[in-house]
């Protein structure tokens, strides 16, 4: 019996049209990043596992997919994994090539990661993402333009979307002053969840953690803390008067949203002190981007990092980076119907087949239409008018050319718009620019 074809849970196949919605998304981040001088990298699928270890805290590390070695001696090779994300790749990258890249290094990378979580809407096992960042520099200048480009990229696409921001270091003063500093990664951990699970489980899982009635206490009131950014900031001002860390928080939150009001940016962007971001690396801004009209989870989210480089044997390196959640921008994309039309065509025009010599005089045209940038095909078999209509409509090619011995003596194609049923008669070298 024939195997049933199928592939791994949590993968999918992209067909021609889902394809073109894709990279109508990786080629409008990739002009983004390009524009504001970010330069491109990839690098391999799997890691040694050394790696990637200990760099996603606990649950992340669980969720690594590990590679059985092969084609190599097992008990001598290092054990492999398939990368997780493209942040600790890229910080492994810069440390093995500093001496060749010019600082600060701006690169983005748009590749697959791999997870090994349980599918769910929404939840994939292989996805897309697609980073930018740049490291070697401290400046607070880096942070304003991934809120450029972010602004940028969903500007060009024609998504309202709303720009949160927070700062570890205020997170960490929070910690200082409930008490509990050593409890940093567990309240960020809680807190990272309370858009998905409420406020009443965050506190659950904060007591469980271990934190005390009065830790918490003063912790709830910053996750419901409302008002203009300058009202939040005074409160936390109050909040934070015991915690060097929380202060110098508030100072680069402070200068990074009046470098934003300088540089106009369309987009709302609001300080959101219960933002977190579960990842362990981050130390400074971080950032999420969430869909005014389309109801999903963040579809853009980054941060400040200051020492991921030191981990491979180079200190004091900070960076800072954004990554765009392709497969969710897509359902945001098709949610909304915010695809180009124009954008689904393989051709923009189908030429019949009404027989050999038809088709001997119809090449050199076709040629001269792809030499003009026209994408366009030749029907390859001699069959049924219908048949071929059929073949444009279901591909959404606009265009059919008529070529039958009435053209060839005339030097001229009949040119039908498959949409209106309008036809007209057009002499071959005018073809290029009448389409």
């Amino acid at each position: 019996m024939a195997q049933k074809p199928s592939i791994p849970k949590g993968t999918r196949d992209f067909g021609p049209s889902e394809m073109v919605g894709r990279n109508y998304i990786f080629n409008t981040v990739r002009g983004v990043f390009r524009k504001y001088g970010y330069q491109c990298i990839e690098t391999p699928s799997m890691e040694n596992l050394g790696t990637l270890l200990g760099k996603y805290g606990e649950e992340g590390d669980k969720l690594l997919f590990r590679i059985q070695n092969s084609g190599e001696k097992a008990s001598l090779a290092p054990e492999k994994g398939l990368r997780y994300d493209l942040t600790v790749p890229f910080a492994r990258f810069v440390v093995q090539h500093q001496n060749e890249i010019a600082f600060p290094f701006k690169r983005y990378q748009i590749q697959p990661v791999w997870r090994a979580d349980r599918p769910q809407k929404g939840r994939y096992r292989e996805f897309y993402q697609c980073d930018v960042d740049v490291i070697g520099s401290k400046s607070l200048l880096n942070e304003l333009e991934l809120v450029q480009i972010v602004d940028d990229v969903f500007g060009q696409m024609g998504v309202r979307v709303v720009i949160k921001i927070n700062n570890r270091k205020i997170l960490a003063g929070l910690a200082d002053v409930c008490g509990q500093p050593d409890k940093l990664v567990d309240i960020t951990v809680a807190i990272d969840k309370i858009d998905k699970i409420g406020l009443d489980a965050v506190k659950q899982e904060l007591f469980e953690k271990g934190l005390t009635e009065q830790a918490v206490a003063v912790i709830e009131p910053v996750l419901t803390l409302s008002g203009s950014t300058e009202e939040k900031l005074a409160r936390m001002r109050e909040l934070l008067a015991g915690s060097e860390t929380g202060l110098k928080g508030l100072e680069e939150a402070e200068t990074l949203f009046s470098l934003i009001a300088a540089a106009g940016i369309a987009q709302p962007v609001e300080l959101d002190l219960s933002l977190a971001r579960g990842l362990n690396y981050y130390t400074g801004a971080i950032f999420e981007v969430k869909a005014r009209d389309f109801a999903i989870g963040s579809i853009c989210g980054g941060g400040r990092y200051d020492d991921l480089t030191g981990i491979f044997g180079l200190p004091n390196v900070s960076g800072v980076g954004i990554s765009f959640g392709a497969d969710r921008i897509y359902d945001v994309l098709l949610g909304l119907d915010l695809f180009p039309k124009d954008a689904a065509a393989a051709a923009t025009v189908l030429f019949t087949n009404m027989g050999e010599k038809e088709v001997a005089w119809t090449i050199p045209v076709a040629a001269s239409l792809r030499s003009a940038g026209i994408a366009c095909e030749i029907y390859p078999d001699n069959t049924k008018l219908k048949k071929q209509f059929e073949y444009a409509d279901r591909k959404g090619i606009p265009y059919l050319a008529i070529v039958g011995d009435q053209e060839m003596a005339g030097g001229t194609v009949t040119l039908k718009n498959l949409a209106t049923g309008e036809q007209r008669s057009i002499p071959k070298d005018a073809l290029p620019s009448a389409l």
